[in-house]
């Protein structure tokens, strides 16, 4: 649970002295035993919320509890209940194996020799590194980088875990197979707290999922209650990018993508947009009505964001 967070960086360029307020009176409450998204744009505000709650950096004001414990007064206690992922690249020590690695973290929180290499054992066949838990740690694949990560701050059993975009950077194998991992450990009791910028993974994982702008909540719900924000379907038409339009998202192939919010009818939404569109000169592959996705959620939030 955050309670109205603020947290100000202070910089100076020349003689001029400026604020950025990251946090401005953050307030959010994820349940235990769900997996909840904390979405946003690049400077946001997620990652300094997510070092707020995991002890590493201070509040300006407001407060924060984990567990019942409060991330201001009793950090020691909060980091006896959190695993913590901020990148899953980084911590590691590249001549140590994996299963070195995991060992010698659970060592570190306290652990007998004993016991660290038992639970190592655990984590690696859970995260599916047992057949490599003796290579080194150089040796490992992005995504094997990222299973190791997620089975660091599983080495103490915490009920807590806050992973900053850990699916980022690996390939569609990788990235579904610690989704994966994720539902599991939702399925074990755990609560988690993601960022990511993937919104699919988000509208696939996420049992509830606020949105985050200029430090503030914008918007908050189940995926099927954000939906609703957009209102009813959306007209989706692909077309060769030959001809230039604002509002299409170019895709691979040369095609692109026209994603309209349907308020009324649909096929009257569909029939106008084709109409402009070969008014154009545009060459149409493929249009059709979907469900609105978070991604449509998340743009039209932004947009009114900017307003």
């Amino acid at each position: 649970m955050a309670e109205e967070l603020i947290k100000i960086y202070r910089t100076k360029k020349g003689r001029k002295k400026e604020e950025i307020r990251a946090l401005d009176k953050l307030s959010f409450t994820a349940n235990k035993g769900e997996i909840f998204g904390l979405l946003g744009p690049n400077g946001a505000g997620k990652t300094t919320t997510v070092k707020i709650l995991s002890t590493v950096l201070m509040p300006d004001s407001g407060e924060a509890f984990i567990d019942g414990k409060s991330v201001v007064r009793e950090k020691e206690e909060v980091r006896k209940v959190i695993g913590v992922t901020f990148t899953v690249e980084k911590g590691f020590y590249n001549r140590l194996t994996g299963k070195e690695n995991l060992v010698y973290f659970g060592v570190l929180r306290g652990m007998s020799f004993s016991d660290a290499r038992r639970r190592a054992d655990e984590l690696l066949d859970l995260v599916g590194l047992s057949d490599d838990k003796n290579r080194l740690f150089e040796e490992y694949s992005l995504g094997m980088k990222a299973k190791l990560a997620i089975a660091r701050t599983l080495m103490h059993d915490p009920p807590v875990l806050i992973l900053d975009e850990p699916t980022i950077g690996l390939d569609p194998i990788a990235a579904r197979n610690v989704r994966k991992l994720l539902a599991e450990l939702r399925k074990e009791g755990k609560t988690i707290l993601l960022t990511t910028h993937n919104m699919r993974e988000a509208e696939e994982l996420c049992d509830r999922i606020s949105m985050i702008d200029r430090g503030r909540i914008v918007l908050s719900g189940t995926v099927d209650e954000l939906k609703k924000f957009v209102g009813g379907k959306v007209v989706v038409i692909d077309f060769l990018s030959d001809v230039e339009v604002e509002e299409a998202v170019k895709k691979d192939n040369g095609v692109s993508e026209l994603r309209i919010e349907c308020n009324g009818d649909e096929m009257d939404v569909m029939y106008k947009a084709l109409t402009d569109l070969r008014n154009r000169g545009a060459r149409v592959i493929k249009a059709q009505i979907e469900e609105p996705s978070l991604e449509d959620v998340f743009v039209k939030v932004m947009r009114e964001t900017e307003r």
